[in-house]
């Protein structure tokens, strides 16, 4: 009855917190959603804590979230739903270590006010405070091969991407800027006079354009892996994937201007995207999986996939290359079995 108690606070966080995963979450199986509820509030109750507070306090909330986490791990957590029901799924499913922590280097990096000047500093943030996350549901979904491990990572990585497009305004006037610094003067635009007087520009749009154009390659890199996936979990991914890049799909739509407006989706746009994620999900089980699900993990997440794959599991490129000499070694047979006939 307690840990029911516990799911049921985090269930209510997240209804609140994050309406985009709280519907997409409804898709997967309870053996998933409630972890995964479990994980989501942890993570949106550490992103709070470092975000609603300000100056030096910023650094202390930061040493008390890795107290929490080392209270998780040592199975002694804080006295408050969000730990006691992480610190469960920590138990049963041997959540590696190094995911949740990575998550909180990357709010230790907002902490820090850093910016960030490529595309693949943008994508080392992401890779801490969102594909760390994507790596975790994998977990969740009893799934530590690396090739799956690396494409939820993207998906990670295009949700976050979108977050940022979205939210360029907001972030600015609260003295936060996550577009790649070398891209904006580029553009002719100077990435301190943004943050002291963001406004409707169309330099500003079309940085805002070209990462939402990176989120779109990372996302359509991600779909080759939900095919990995336990069935049942196919339509909540599928959903997440969907309703997160509508987001993206609002922004351009409002001609890339994050300074004006906030870009949203509305309940009856989620709504079919969950109805559009339960028929993809299905044709999945009739298509052949894509060539690039093997393809190599972006090089900011490289350390999250060798984190979360199963002890002594080989990698995905090692997988693959042994099904290619196993594949050669029977053609070699065969010709072999041809000349002795």
């Amino acid at each position: 009855m307690a840990a029911d108690a516990d799911i049921a606070a985090c269930r209510a966080a997240i209804r609140t917190g994050s309406h985009s995963f709280h519907a997409a979450s409804r898709l997967l199986p309870r053996r998933v959603r409630d972890p995964a509820l479990a994980l989501y509030a942890f993570c949106r109750l550490a992103d709070d804590a470092v975000d609603e507070v300000a100056g030096s306090e910023r650094a202390r909330a930061v040493a008390r979230l890795r107290a929490r986490l080392e209270a998780v791990y040592r199975d002694t957590p804080r006295d408050a739903p969000a730990d006691r029901a992480f610190a469960r799924v920590v138990h049963d499913f041997e959540m590696p270590r190094a995911l949740p922590e990575a998550l909180i280097e990357g709010l230790e990096w907002d902490a820090e006010g850093r910016r960030y000047d490529t595309l693949g500093d943008v994508r080392a943030y992401a890779a801490r405070v969102a594909a760390a996350v994507g790596a975790m549901m994998c977990v969740l979904m009893r799934v530590r091969d690396a090739d799956a491990l690396a494409r939820a990572c993207d998906l990670g990585l295009a949700m976050q991407l979108t977050n940022i497009a979205r939210d360029v305004g907001e972030d600015a006037r609260a003295g936060r800027l996550y577009l790649p610094g070398a891209w904006l003067r580029e553009a002719g635009l100077a990435p301190r006079a943004v943050l002291a007087d963001p406004r409707p520009d169309p330099r500003l749009a079309a940085v805002t354009g070209r990462l939402l154009a990176e989120a779109t390659r990372l996302y359509r890199r991600a779909e080759a892996g939900i095919g990995a996936l336990p069935l049942d979990c196919r339509p909540g991914i599928f959903a997440a994937r969907h309703i997160y890049d509508g987001i993206g799909g609002a922004v351009a739509r409002a001609g890339h201007d994050s300074i004006s407006t906030r870009a949203r989706t509305g309940r009856s746009f989620k709504i079919g995207c969950l109805a559009l994620s339960g028929l993809r999900a299905g044709t999945t089980v009739l298509m052949p999986r894509p060539a690039t699900l093997h393809a190599r993990p972006e090089p900011e997440v490289a350390h999250l996939v060798a984190a979360a794959r199963a002890p002594g599991a080989p990698s995905g490129t090692e997988s693959l290359l042994d099904l290619f000499a196993q594949l050669k070694a029977r053609d070699r047979a065969g010709g072999l079995d041809a000349g002795n006939a």
